[in-house]
């Protein structure tokens, strides 16, 4: 599976069809930018849904509410481009966990006609979206500190090939095994609730094989670890 990472800026994007099958289309966004898709960031609120727009008002640091929000408008505006829908008729629901059964599990499409995944870390988003189910992630390298405290949440092999390596790249190892593990968990829809020990995907610079998924790093800015997992049919 070779991964190109479309760029979303302030034109309407091009995004064809939906991909079929266990095709992936990735994309990213700079969350600062002012108009997006098409659509001016400002004007965010008017473009979500009622739970979206509760969910940004939550959050406390404006710089926080306003990644929010650009993210799900350049989310909205991706998948309106691949349904034909405006964005704002785009209609996203809960699947149920599969962990417990809840109404809190993977982010869908209402009629499930494309399977997609939303990530972002300080000010860059991810996007992709498939035809099964799918996970993103991305993540800025993280502090030095960061390391020891989470070397003990990872599958143990992973925290000793991070624990081998040279102090100065410890870091980016940890943010490579971060973005592969949240990728998977959001494709299942568990997320980190049991954890962050599996799946093992690995420390070095190709990932591990991970039964019943394709797990592949994508390009990401400097200062960021990305990668994206998509489930293998049955």
């Amino acid at each position: 599976m070779t991964l190109y990472v479309n760029q979303l800026d302030g034109a309407a994007p091009l995004t064809g069809p939906p991909p079929a099958g266990t095709g992936v289309a990735v994309w990213s966004l700079d969350t600062t930018r002012e108009a997006i898709g098409g659509h001016e960031a400002g004007g965010a609120r008017a473009v979500l849904d009622a739970a979206e727009r509760e969910r940004a008002e939550r959050l406390l640091r404006p710089a926080d509410r306003r990644s929010y929000l650009a993210s799900h408008l350049g989310l909205r505006v991706l998948l309106g481009g691949y349904l034909g829908l405006p964005p704002e008729e785009v209609a996203l629901v809960r699947e149920d966990c599969p962990g417990c059964g809840g109404p809190h599990g993977r982010p869908a499409v209402a009629g499930g006609a494309v399977h997609f995944s939303l990530s972002h870390s300080d000010d860059i988003a991810y996007f992709a979206f498939s035809g099964v189910p799918v996970g993103v992630d991305v993540e800025g390298i993280p502090r030095a500190s960061a390391v020891t405290d989470v070397l003990s949440s990872l599958h143990p092999a992973e925290a000793g090939e991070i624990t081998a390596l040279p102090e100065a790249e410890r870091q980016a190892a940890l943010a490579r095994v971060w973005a592969r593990k949240e990728a998977c968990l959001k494709g299942t829809g568990v997320g980190v609730a049991f954890g962050l020990a599996e799946p093992y995907v690995g420390s070095d610079p190709a990932p591990a094989p991970v039964p019943g998924w394709t797990l592949r790093d994508l390009p990401a800015p400097a200062g960021y670890a990305a990668a994206v997992a998509v489930r293998l049919p049955a």
